[in-house]
């Protein structure tokens, strides 16, 4: 595996494998576990060459606490791509990145990001198209994956490759869980074991609530989930919302020719965790 941390070496060596190969892009924030190679494995499936990077972006996190406290594991990491025979790692600085000014770009996302993370993490969204819109035009992959552990995120993308008219598939690949059902997440690390033995009620809940929401009205699935956790004892439910999957707008109420899927916002202490379940 090669390792670079400068835009211009990456480009070079992606100029001379990109004549004879397709390339497939996996961004992330490092910390890498078992979700993260899911999709190294799905890219290997659809792509000659395979690219990683590990940058924690400053202009995504709408609290310095949840950045300062982001965990880093470079040298694992390492380990753990060399283990999948990733092609190339690109792991720029914030100043490799942003030179001198570490600022999101603004977006229209056509309302994408208005609801659920973006109403509740303000600027979130405009940072996270900053880096990826960088990020592609630095690595020209035929195909970038992303987890739909971040559905709305994966949607977002998508809405800004189309209106940026950017060549490339953007390819959601399936939540990878714990064997109790907890999505994983580099967040799973700084949970006390208490909360983590808590934290698989999530999924829980949300196989319930698709079970009860085919027999019962979005409205009444929400509340039923609000009611849910308002008696649980150390979990705090964020946000509940049954939403359309292509437009992310909130289900009044339903069309059979229409896919919908449950997003949810816990705090486990001080650890926000998200997850989402197809509703059909």
């Amino acid at each position: 595996m090669q390792v670079f941390t400068t835009i211009n070496s990456l480009q070079l060596a992606l100029k001379i494998a990109r004549t004879s190969h397709t390339i497939g892009f996996v961004p992330t924030m490092g910390a890498l576990h078992e979700g993260h190679m899911s999709l190294i494995k799905s890219a290997k499936k659809k792509s000659d060459k395979i690219v990683v990077s590990i940058f924690v972006n400053p202009t995504q996190f709408d609290k310095q606490e949840d950045l300062t406290n982001y965990p880093s594991t470079i040298q694992t990491d390492i380990e753990l791509l060399e283990s999948e025979s990733c092609d190339f790692l690109f792991i720029p600085s914030v100043k490799e990145m942003y030179a001198e000014n570490v600022k999101a770009k603004s977006f229209d996302f056509d309302g994408l990001d208005q609801v659920m993370e973006g109403a509740h993490r303000q600027g979130h969204f405009n940072g996270v198209g900053t880096v990826v819109k960088q990020l592609f035009e630095i690595v020209k992959p035929n195909s970038a994956f992303f987890g739909e552990k971040d559905f709305q995120q994966l949607q977002i993308i998508k809405k800004m490759v189309e209106k940026e008219k950017f060549s490339l598939q953007i390819i959601g690949v399936p939540i990878f869980r714990e064997s109790d059902g907890l999505a994983m997440s580099s967040r799973n690390a700084r949970l006390t074991d208490s909360f983590r033995k808590e934290a698989p009620f999530i999924y829980e809940t949300l196989q319930k609530a698709k079970v009860f929401f085919g027999m019962n009205s979005a409205l009444n699935t929400i509340e039923w989930v609000e009611d849910v956790f308002s008696k649980h004892p150390t979990l705090k439910l964020e946000y509940f919302s049954i939403a359309n999957e292509t437009d992310l707008k909130t289900a009044t109420s339903t069309n059979p020719n229409e896919k919908y899927r449950a997003f949810i916002a816990v705090f486990a202490g001080k650890i926000r965790l998200i997850d989402n379940i197809a509703l059909y």
